[in-house]
């Protein structure tokens, strides 16, 4: 195997990831006034399933274990306290934007090889991650009416990004 052939794939997890964060995202637009409690439960499993995508791909990489691990223990958290992460939910989302669109800035170094675009595309997004986790911590009344738009335009993001890496996965290093 020569120097110029890349390993091929496709990134399944990615995919997945990306359809139920979109799916979740349109039905956050749809019904802006639906239940926390249902938001705060389809919240809880992605939050699982992201951790496991993050620890199954994290090539030795500690952050991504770590990033992992703590998507995990905050979706089981939630799964076992339903009633209280519906009344917690800006506070959850904000903390959890936060700290997302920060990992994913702290790596985006790796999307350069696959063009200019994604990656500056990717800065911004994060950007946008971080700067939506900001305005929930600190307007906590303004997040809880407005918390539903919010977490579906992130994710709508986040989802769009993630199908992006499905296809673009193996051009990655």
């Amino acid at each position: 195997m020569n120097n110029t052939t890349r390993k091929t794939g496709f990134g399944w997890g990615y995919l997945i990831i990306g359809i139920l964060f979109i799916i979740v995202s349109l039905i956050s637009f749809y019904n802006p006034g639906g239940d926390l409690t249902a938001l705060a439960f389809v919240f809880a499993i992605l939050a699982v399933l992201n951790g496991i995508r993050l620890i199954m791909g994290r090539r030795g990489s500690v952050l991504r274990l770590v990033a992992g691990i703590l998507n995990i223990i905050i979706g089981v958290f939630l799964i076992l306290n339903i009633y209280i992460a519906a009344a917690a939910l800006p506070l959850v989302f904000a903390i959890w934007f936060i700290v997302e669109s920060l990992f994913r800035l702290l790596t985006v170094g790796a999307t350069r090889a696959m063009g200019t675009g994604y990656f500056v595309f990717s800065i911004i997004i994060n950007i946008l991650g971080i700067v939506l986790g900001i305005l929930l911590l600190f307007n906590p009344i303004t997040a809880a009416l407005t918390l539903s738009f919010l977490v579906g335009f992130y994710l709508m993001l986040a989802g769009i990004e993630c199908i992006v890496l499905a296809f673009a996965k193996p051009s990655l290093p």
